[in-house]
């Protein structure tokens, strides 16, 4: 029995002793690296290794309404691409910003005047005038298509004969139809994919035309009913401006002073802000054409004949028609 005990006791010693050691040697060993240490070094790895884009950016600040110059845009190379951003400059240069842009910001398609007026050409305006299935040809205009705007100007019953028909804009082209447009815009579609663009019928029509005619073609629709007639895009007849003389405006422009040379026949925005008045628009600008009818009475001439009846004489004038009656 006491033998036994001697084993044990010696068995536990030698045990004790072999952990002893086992724990000097693990003292021995450096300490693993933290876990903050380990991240950090890893960051710039990640860094390196982030993918970049090439992302057009204002190279100076660009303002809202004018056009880019080729030589304010450059390509940088950004970690982020945004959504409608663009990789050359090429496509931008006289583009035109909606909103002002700083140096270094990205350019992007929202950002930019876009939609029906870059279809306008310079020195023209997109004008909307009301439309039917009559006026329309049927509905069988479509944008990108030339018309002729016939002009139907109707007097009451009683002075039908005055009525009149006339050319009014010749070879104008269509921008929109209903809501058809040539900006290339997503028309209406229904379930099954089918374009509706033409099942509605159009309410209005918009017309490309030069900014100094806005105002015949307005005082046209107010005055009376216009009339689109579809016509070839090949065919480039238009009427010679020189045959009629040009409407007189309703404001008269400042007479040059005393040795100045005379001043040029108004064009362009100049003639379109002197405008037309409704009055020389229908009839041509012959003076007293269009007047209303009134009664006036004129002492007698002091001729023999008159003073031989000793009456007076009254001159009714109706429109363009004048009568003497004498009583």
């Amino acid at each position: 029995m006491i033998n036994l005990t001697k084993i044990v006791a010696a068995i536990l010693v030698l045990l004790a002793l072999a952990l002893g050691g086992y724990a000097w040697v693990l003292s021995r060993k450096p300490p693993p690296p933290p876990p903050a240490a380990a991240t950090a070094g890893a960051t710039p790895a990640k860094t390196a290794l982030a993918p970049t884009f090439p992302v057009v950016v204002a190279a100076k600040p660009l303002p809202a309404g004018q056009a880019i110059p080729a030589d304010a845009l450059r390509v940088e190379q950004l970690t982020i691409n945004p959504t409608g951003a663009f990789k050359e400059t090429a496509p931008l240069a006289g583009r035109v910003p909606v909103i002002d842009l700083g140096a270094g910001s990205p350019l992007l398609e929202g950002q930019l005047v876009s939609g029906l007026a870059l279809r306008v050409s310079e020195g023209e305006r997109a004008v909307a005038v009301k439309a039917d299935e009559v006026m329309g040809v049927g509905n069988k205009v479509q944008p990108g298509d030339f018309v002729d705007v016939f002009l139907m100007l109707k007097s009451d019953s009683k002075d039908i004969d005055r009525s009149q028909a006339r050319l009014l804009l010749s070879r104008k082209r269509v921008l929109a139809f209903g809501s058809a447009s040539v900006d290339g815009l997503a028309s209406k579609a229904d379930k099954n994919g089918n374009s509706q663009q033409r099942a509605e019928a159009a309410r209005t029509a918009v017309l490309a035309v030069p900014v100094d005619d806005v105002n015949r073609l307005a005082l046209a629709e107010n005055s009376g009913r216009l009339l689109l007639a579809l016509r070839n895009p090949t065919d480039m007849s238009e009427p010679d401006p020189k045959l009629f003389a040009e409407l007189p405006t309703a404001l008269q422009p400042v007479p040059p002073k005393r040795g100045e040379p005379p001043r040029a026949p108004l064009e362009g925005l100049d003639r379109a802000q002197a405008g037309l008045t409704a009055a020389d628009f229908v009839t041509g600008g012959k003076p007293g054409a269009l007047r209303a009818p009134t009664a006036s009475v004129r002492a007698p001439a002091a001729t023999n004949s008159s003073a031989s009846r000793g009456g007076l004489q009254v001159e009714v004038i109706r429109g363009d028609r004048s009568e003497t009656i004498r009583y």
